[in-house]
């Protein structure tokens, strides 16, 4: 695998190496050991996965406090659009966010640690996403912020219009009304 620093401090990009051939590929999604030389140690403890069809828009979601997670990402099935906002108000990246597509092609992984807002948008008819988290669901410490606050300035290559969204999205904060990590 290849660690991909972003322009993020953190935030990585993991480059797998896939084995093709005549009966497929082969590749390994995760190795303990080959994390904690590159990232460090993350104890993830619970595996998830969404399936959403094109146009919808999950997140911008976060977990506040000790209950914060960082998560490690991928798409099994489908194209996606994924981000990180940085959210920590201490960081000179306050405010910024990093941008990758996540494919069953490219197969890549998106590394996204504590103190940020992750989300996606869904590019193809379908999507099958997978996540790595280090700590459980809170609900009573789940926060966003809105997917489209002009202050992130984030290009989503979608008409407003036709983005699927829940309600709790819409009704998120704008980063400047929304609880940040210090």
């Amino acid at each position: 695998m290849e660690f991909k620093k972003t322009a993020i401090e953190g935030v990585y990009i993991i480059e797998p190496r896939v084995f093709n051939d005549a009966r497929g590929y082969f590749f390994e999604a995760w190795k303990q050991e080959e994390f904690n030389a590159h990232i460090g140690q993350v104890n993830f403890i619970q595996d998830n996965e969404s399936k959403s069809s094109r146009g919808v828009l999950r997140g911008l979601h976060y977990q506040k406090g000790e209950l914060s997670q960082a998560k490690l990402v991928r798409v099994i099935k489908g194209r996606v659009l994924d981000v990180a906002v940085d959210i920590r108000k201490s960081s000179p990246t306050f405010g910024q966010h990093v941008m990758v597509e996540l494919s069953e092609d490219n197969k890549r992984q998106f590394f996204i640690p504590r103190g940020f807002a992750h989300g996606f948008l869904v590019l193809s008819e379908e999507a099958i996403f997978t996540y790595k988290v280090d700590n459980v669901y809170a609900p009573q410490a789940e926060a966003g912020i809105r997917w489209n606050d002009p202050a992130l300035n984030i290009d989503w290559p979608i008409d407003p219009r036709e983005v699927l969204t829940s309600e709790k999205d819409l009704k998120q904060p704008l980063l400047s009304e929304a609880e940040c990590f210090e």
